[in-house]
């Protein structure tokens, strides 16, 4: 794993200014393409924006701002977290993402899922009952795209929920196909071996617990591609956090954003209130990637060495955390984080196996 690649996600979520007030989405938006060009600046290997349709989140169409992303950037890797594919069009997805590909000279990625919201439903004309039976055949539309793109043959397809696709291409063909394309899940096994039947890079969005209880979706998802005849496939994790000078700065500057923002969601699922114990907790022992550098590398080497996953993208972003505190948490990560984690995972440093630290 010593070519592990080591990305960022965003949802552009609403910030908050100096006086503690919610910026507009407007504002929001311009700041993440600064976030974004600091990234590319710094090296980082990827940036994702993911979509989603409610007042909390700005960004609504990703491909649009990473089009500005890419006017502005040089080599970072462009992409989503995750794009909602359940109510989009394939055929649409693909343009856009072969448009963006060729602005940006073949950085163009993209993370197919269904999303952890359903906002995107009723706004598109789509029923909750159709969940699963939309995402399967417009995956499956997606990769018969992909492939035909990649062999030059036309493309014939034929599901239920849509109408058949006859054409002989979608256009802008891709100059060095195929498309960067993987699937993002939260860990239902039908889920892992549907990206494998159809040969996609498997993304795990762990934002919950300890990240090894992963091992066996990635056992199942390796299984599964052996089986079904395709070669072995990447695997990458997306989960949160926040870095800072200190351990104990990193968790004052991200609880109160995280608090917000945890009980807002938690409410409208039904979920008990968070508490400073359980933030504490979910930092020592589960999924979030909070305070110094030392600390966040610590965790990140011991996770993807733990779980085999040859990327990690850290979701800097939480609630209404700032803008200058993201800026300086993207910093540390470029120029801290990401070279003690290749330092570990290449042997050249020695991990502690744990998924905790106390650099206070």
């Amino acid at each position: 794993m010593s070519n592990i690649e080591l990305g960022l996600d965003t949802f552009g979520d609403v910030t908050a200014g100096a006086d503690g007030r919610q910026l507009p989405h407007a504002r929001v938006l311009r700041d993440v393409v600064a976030e974004a060009e600091l990234a590319d600046r710094l090296n980082v290997d990827f940036i994702g924006l993911g979509e989603h349709h409610r007042p909390d989140f700005s960004i609504s169409a990703p491909e649009v701002v990473l089009g500005a992303i890419a006017s502005r950037t040089t080599r970072i890797k462009l992409g989503t977290a995750v794009t909602v594919l359940s109510t989009d069009d394939p055929v649409r997805v693909y343009e856009r993402f072969a448009t963006l590909d060729a602005l940006s000279n073949g950085r163009a990625e993209i993370i197919l899922g269904r999303g952890s919201f359903t906002e995107s439903f009723p706004l598109f004309g789509y029923s909750l009952e159709d969940y699963d039976d939309l995402f399967e055949e417009k995956l499956a539309l997606f990769a018969a795209i992909r492939d035909a793109d990649r062999s030059g043959r036309p493309i014939h397809w034929r599901g239920k929920v849509r109408p058949p696709v006859e054409v002989a291409s979608v256009t802008p063909r891709l100059e060095r196909p195929p498309l960067g394309a993987w699937v993002g899940v939260g860990g239902s096994p039908e889920s892992v071996v549907r990206a494998a039947r159809y040969g996609f890079p498997l993304t795990l969005a762990i934002i919950g617990g300890d990240p090894r209880r992963f091992l066996p979706y990635v056992e199942l998802y390796h299984r599964a591609l052996a089986q079904l005849g395709h070669a072995a496939l990447p695997v990458g994790i997306h989960s949160p956090g926040h870095i800072s000078e200190s351990d104990t700065r990193a968790r004052d500057e991200l609880w109160p954003h995280y608090e917000i923002m945890r009980n807002r969601i938690g409410a409208e699922r039904g979920w008990p209130r968070t508490s400073r114990a359980e933030f504490e907790r979910e930092i020592e022992e589960g999924s979030l990637y909070v305070g110094s550098p030392e600390t966040v590398a610590r965790k990140i080497a011991a996770t993807v060495s733990a779980v085999g996953a040859s990327r990690f993208d850290l979701k800097y972003s939480a609630g209404t955390l700032p803008h200058e505190a993201m800026i300086r948490s993207i910093e540390l990560y470029g120029r801290e984080v990401m070279p003690r984690v290749r330092e570990v995972v290449a042997g050249t440093s020695t991990p502690s196996g744990e998924f905790s630290g106390t650099s206070r």
